[in-house]
């Protein structure tokens, strides 16, 4: 469990105060897949809120130490049905495959009109079925045609 100062717990509450509960526990109280997404929530957003549909006071204090215990988050408050919790963000860094027809970044260099100028610098994203003209401009690729011929000699 992570140990918070006062004073970071204090900021954490009042950055909280905003939050709308992003996970409910119902009658079937704390299952895996509620577990389940409480630690998606503090890996995507570090910060979040869960509501509590109970009356059993007990039983919600067992839920938010069980809660802190389990996923190793911070407790920051706990007021009536509605529970704040904390845990750093999960850093995820996705890596671009270079193959293939996705995204790539491709520099367009355009002369200036005048010529006396220097020449305009861009970078821009392509598609995989865009390409750019040799003025610079960004077409999309044309579809390849299909024989209507071959296409009835290959069915047979």
């Amino acid at each position: 469990m992570i140990k918070l100062t006062p004073v970071e717990r204090s900021a954490l509450r009042a950055e909280a105060h905003a939050l709308k509960p992003i996970v409910l526990i119902g009658e079937a109280g704390l299952t895996a897949n509620v577990l389940k997404e409480i630690s998606l929530g503090l890996d995507s957003h570090g910060l979040i809120k869960v509501r509590v549909f109970g009356d059993d006071r007990e039983a919600r204090v067992a839920m938010y130490d069980t809660i802190c215990q389990e996923l190793e988050a911070a407790p920051v408050q706990h007021i009536g049905k509605l529970f704040v919790l904390y845990r750093p963000k999960v850093e995820t860094t996705k890596e671009r495959s270079t193959s293939g027809k996705g995204l790539r970044e491709v520099t367009i260099v355009k002369p200036s009109p005048s010529g006396t100028k220097r020449p305009s610098v861009t970078k821009v994203l392509l598609k995989g079925n865009e390409r750019v003209t040799q003025g610079g401009n960004i077409k999309r690729a044309k579809p390849q045609q299909k024989s209507s011929k071959k296409s009835a000699l290959g069915s047979k």
